[in-house]
């Protein structure tokens, strides 16, 4: 069975949650991109839905820092600045961190077993920087929803929709690194090992690893 990211995985209970679901995995999958107007009317449409519930996920989004509102106007795309980004990013290492130093204490045979199977789905997208992106997702979230902490799982979820658009067009136009498998097979030694606390320092590693080269990417594309 493949892990969804958390923004998927649930069905939506009301029309504004279907519509934040769409906005949020269109923004995500880089369909808006950063500029881009939305308009509620042609959204509601396109999904089948009144205009309100729309305009209620813009709200939200909003919130999220995903989207900027407009009086009146709908809203548009907002993207992350340099510094925005890297914030961002120490925000992930710190609760990511955190969050698998909880589960390592926790994590059962079958569910290590699936975190192999996840990396080795990792592997076989390395040539589909899109499809790679929402893998390494999958990886990172099924392993920080071990340690069983719902709201913590929510911020590192809230925070990967910020950087999931710029990190699809990163690795479009780019090659993976070839220290991605090791880096990830390292996370599972440290989980094999029981050693929580070097855990935490390889994941925290490894997300702080990824800013400078995707900053540096980003202001080539400026």
């Amino acid at each position: 069975m493949t892990f969804v990211p958390v923004y998927t995985e649930r069905q939506p209970i009301t029309a504004e949650e279907e519509a934040y679901n769409f906005l949020l995995e269109a923004i995500c999958k880089g369909r808006y991109r950063t500029g881009e107007r939305l308009i509620a009317e042609d959204i509601a449409g396109e999904i089948g839905m009144s205009r309100m519930p729309v305009r209620e996920a813009f709200r939200r989004l909003d919130a999220e820092g995903l989207v900027i509102l407009r009086p009146n106007r709908g809203a548009i795309v907002r993207g992350l600045n340099i510094e925005e980004m890297r914030e961002v990013f120490e925000m992930r290492s710190a609760l990511e961190g955190l969050a698998i130093r909880v589960a390592v204490p926790k994590i059962t045979e079958r569910q290590f077993s699936h975190l192999e199977r996840l990396l080795d789905e990792m592997d076989d997208y390395r040539e589909d920087g899109a499809e790679w992106v929402s893998r390494h997702r999958a990886f990172h979230e099924y392993l920080c929803s071990l340690s069983e902490r719902p709201r913590l799982l929510k911020q590192i979820s809230a925070l990967y929709s910020l950087i999931e658009a710029p990190m699809r067009l990163w690795l479009q136009h780019v090659e993976k690194p070839l220290s991605a498998r090791q880096e990830h097979a390292v996370i599972l030694d440290a989980i094999r090992a029981g050693d929580a606390a070097k855990a935490e320092v390889v994941v925290r590693e490894h997300i702080e690893g990824t800013v400078p080269e995707l900053i540096k990417f980003l202001q080539t594309e400026k």
